[in-house]
């Protein structure tokens, strides 16, 4: 009897990042925490955050990657994870590096850049209205 096995496609908004076959096991981290994948779950959908996504396959063992915010789709066999940058590497702690420096710093960064479109974009509709009511 063969044992059940998932195919996992992790995709960047501009390309295929990975594609692999007989995947026995992936372990991803949300919001509320980390969370495990098995053959036989049922079907689900997840926001991931970011952190480091697991999984494993009999030829190449137990893989790490980095990944960015994003979503994760099990459907039957079949599991999509959707993120907005992923980087691969051996050791848990320079991953776990890569995720503080290059994620959690580009999340400050867009909430510094939203900050800054907010007051523009208010400064717009204050000025408007003052033209409109002279």
């Amino acid at each position: 009897m063969q044992l059940a096995r998932m195919n996992l496609k992790i995709l960047l908004p501009f390309k295929i990042y990975a594609e692999k076959s007989d995947v026995l096991r992936i372990v991803a981290e949300s919001r509320a925490g980390s969370f495990g994948l098995l053959p036989h779950r049922l079907d689900c959908v997840a926001a991931l955050a970011p952190g480091i996504l697991v999984f494993e396959t009999e030829a190449d063992g137990e893989v790490c990657l980095a990944v960015d915010e994003g979503v994760l789709v099990k459907s039957g066999a079949d599991v999509l994870v959707s993120v907005r940058n992923a980087i691969g590497g051996s050791d848990l702690g320079t991953l776990r590096e890569a995720v503080e420096r290059e994620f959690l710093d580009l999340d400050e960064q867009e909430q510094s850049v939203s900050s800054v479109l907010a007051k523009l974009e208010s400064g717009f509709v204050r000025r408007f209205a003052e033209f409109h009511h002279e």
